[in-house]
């Protein structure tokens, strides 16, 4: 492939709802452009894109993909993005390498929620945007329904470009708003020179006279002419329209059919046309020896800065750092300083990425996206910038994932295998978290929602050969008194020689935070105990809060004051007052009734305003108490509902979320505190807990 700089560059995220034909539509430009001889189908597994193995299993992208094409002495990166909600991560992070999206919108199925959130996201990121109508050579397809939704969704800014031209209910070309002329459908996508119909010709006035209008609010002398009556020319109703488009007041819509390449080739053309490359863009970050702003702006003529969206570190083709050169020219053999991580890359080898295909170039120009292979410390949300000037950009900001599993080793001789295999996982996906609860003794698997963890499940087993079960995790109770007890302990055994006595009073009482286990005290007065056995009194006590003897979670919040006992000048030890420390403890705090306490979590749930009371009344039956709402600040239509709820009223909410509100509602919550349990949740816990408290080892 060509090198090329950054005025004919466009780096273009694809998004849109699963199904919605994403992958197809990249592997229609892959084949128009000449990247391919034949289009590879989603269905046969063959796509450029889909190459990982569990995609091509399921039918669906998991990761983002780089799909670069070069068209009429242009070359586009196309970012080929997944479309389910567990894999957000992926399309935030394309999003951030971005500098325009193409909003996939299926014509049989209409405006889907993927494509809202798209959308939401392109309106966040203040990227530019295209819709593309796909399938519409398929059955039931309707442009003017799928039309009718955008705009009565997002008004007059959703804009046709292109108005379908149909023989019968076949569409057979389309007709042009902007130059207002007829083109047929020919062979691979090509189209000829036609006629307007005439019913077509009025929703085409009607639609134009809308675009006119916002042409001529984007100058006085637009506005002057438009009022005179006057006619803009193609090239003026172009050069305003590309105005709009990159400052967000425009979304273009267009239609055709990935399968036969249909409308593909306008779509080219108007990403050429309407996307700004990226040496007329902007992007700052920081110098850090100066700590000013480095106003990196795609310049090739500043120090070479870098920036790592990406990650790919596949057991097959490697670890690759995919990065955005953000200016300079990065090329083989230089070396780079990772500020962050403090350290320098040498650069063996400079590649362009398409699917799983590396490329090598010998340069990249700033504003294109390419792959360093083998960096052995930069990661994700790294900056690679010069020694002499070390520069950092701002991370892609990644959706933190709120789901999450216990898992257990199938084989505990792979324990190390698992743990290796998910640290690699985790350098490819920032929405995968593995937490090792050592207090709970219980290894926990985060993701963004439970396919997503099945797939890692899944994963582990075909590419790294080793297996894990995913279980329901354990909650972490914690156990405390409400009422004072006075007890006495004796510890006395005698096995000839030397035996074993300690003996201790004392009492327990509620400490008034639960912000530690224990408050140790002792006021023995006349020697009754020698000091020196106060530290193992304290011993027992600290063995002891690890596990309660009400259902044998750990302890908190309790005061232990030692007040008198007795000892033996020759059986007495360290050993026998902690033992009669711990038979004091379990004796004290059952007589100070005990009671079980549960995690509670501050929750905020984002839904659109229709959803609330729903989500009300879920939130109800696993005993949340909502505390309010209010309107979803910078989103119009959405209300955050803020809740205190049991940790237990968690587990599976991800889906029953997406259940309730068709995929729209987001959550997220942190522990807030722990909270006496209700007598009924207690009794079920204390009694399925029964067990635990002859097992010394506690372990689930």
């Amino acid at each position: 492939m060509n090198v090329y700089t950054g005025d004919k560059i466009r780096n273009v995220v694809i998004m849109g709802h699963g199904g919605a034909g994403k992958t197809t539509l990249a592997e229609a430009c892959a084949f128009l452009s000449g990247v391919t001889s034949r289009m590879g189908k989603v269905s046969d597994g063959n796509t450029i894109s889909d190459y990982d193995k569990e995609e091509q299993k399921r039918k669906f992208s998991i990761g983002t993909s780089v799909v670069p094409i070069e068209w009429e002495g242009n070359k586009i990166n196309f970012l080929d993005t997944p479309g389910y909600f567990d894999f957000v991560g992926e399309v935030e992070e394309a999003a951030g390498a971005a500098a325009g999206a193409v909003i996939v919108v299926s014509g049989k199925a209409g405006l889907e929620v993927g494509a809202e959130k798209a959308l939401e996201l392109c309106d966040k990121d203040k990227l530019p945007k295209i819709i593309f109508v796909s399938d519409m050579d398929v059955d039931n397809a309707n442009f003017d329904k799928v039309l009718e939704e955008l705009t009565g969704k997002y008004g007059n800014k959703v804009s046709p470009f292109m108005l379908p031209i149909k023989e019968g209910d076949k569409i057979t070309g389309y007709a042009s708003l902007i130059s207002e002329t007829g083109h047929k459908f020919d062979k691979d996508g090509k189209t000829t020179d036609c006629d307007i119909p005439a019913d077509v010709k009025d929703s085409l006035e009607s639609y134009r006279d809308t675009l006119m209008e916002a042409v001529a609010e984007t100058s006085e002398e637009f506005m002057e002419k438009y009022f005179a009556g006057e006619s803009f020319s193609t090239e003026e109703i172009r050069a305003a329209v590309k105005q709009n488009i990159n400052e967000g007041l425009i979304v273009p819509v267009l239609f055709g059919s990935s399968i036969s390449c249909q409308g593909v080739r306008t779509l080219l053309e108007d990403v050429i046309k309407y996307f700004k490359s990226p040496d007329t863009r902007k992007i700052s970050g920081t110098n850090r020896k100066t700590n000013e702003t480095f106003e990196a702006d795609y310049d090739e003529s500043k120090p070479k800065t870098a920036y790592v969206w990406k990650t790919i570190v596949d057991p097959f083709i490697g670890k690759y750092s995919m990065i955005k050169v953000c200016s300079g020219v990065i090329k083989s053999d230089d070396t780079l300083f990772n500020y962050d991580k403090d350290t320098e890359e040498r650069i063996s080898k400079l590649y362009i990425l398409r699917g799983n295909k590396p490329i090598e170039v010998p340069e990249l120009h700033s504003g294109d996206i390419g792959a360093i292979p083998k960096l052995s410390n930069t990661a994700t949300g790294d900056t690679l910038s010069t020694k002499a000037t070390p520069v950092t950009f701002t991370p892609t900001e990644i959706s933190k994932p709120y789901t999450y599993m216990r898992y257990n080793a199938k084989n505990k001789g792979d324990i190390d295998k698992v743990s290796s295999a998910l640290q690699k996982m985790m350098q490819e996906d920032l929405t995968l978290k593995n937490v090792n609860d050592a207090e709970n003794r219980q290894t926990l698997l985060y993701g963004m929602g439970d396919q997503h963890l099945e797939i890692v499940q899944s994963k582990l087993q075909s590419i790294y050969k080793c297996e894990i079960e995913l279980m329901q995790p354990k909650v972490a109770y914690r156990e405390t008194i409400r009422k004072n007890s006075d007890v006495e302990s004796k510890y006395k055994k005698q096995s000839g020689g030397h035996g074993q006595y300690g003996h201790v009073k004392m009492r327990f009482e509620p400490l008034g935070s639960m912000d530690k286990a224990y408050e140790f005290e002792q006021v023995v007065v006349g020697g009754a105990v020698p000091k020196n056995y106060f530290p193992a009194v304290e011993k027992g006590l600290a063995e002891s809060v690890l596990k309660g003897p009400l259902a044998a979670y750990p302890v908190v919040g309790i005061k232990a004051i030692l007040y008198d006992g007795s000892y033996h000048p020759v059986d007495s030890s360290e050993q026998a007052f902690k033992m009669a420390t711990i038979q004091a403890f379990k004796k004290g705090i059952m007589d100070a009734s005990p009671v079980l306490l549960e995690p509670i979590a501050s929750l905020k749930v984002t839904v659109p305003d229709d959803y609330t009371g729903d989500v009300m009344g879920d939130l109800n039956k696993r005993r949340g108490r909502v505390l309010g709402m209010n309107p979803t600040p910078g989103v119009s239509g959405k209300t955050t509902v803020e809740a205190e709820i049991p940790m237990t009223g968690l587990y599976g909410y991800c889906t029953i979320l997406r259940s309730m509100t068709g995929g729209r509602g987001v959550y997220e919550y942190e522990f807030i505190r722990y909270e006496q349990a209700p007598s009924d949740v207690q009794e079920k816990e204390v009694a399925a807990r029964a067990s635990k408290l002859t097992d010394e080892a506690g372990e689930d």
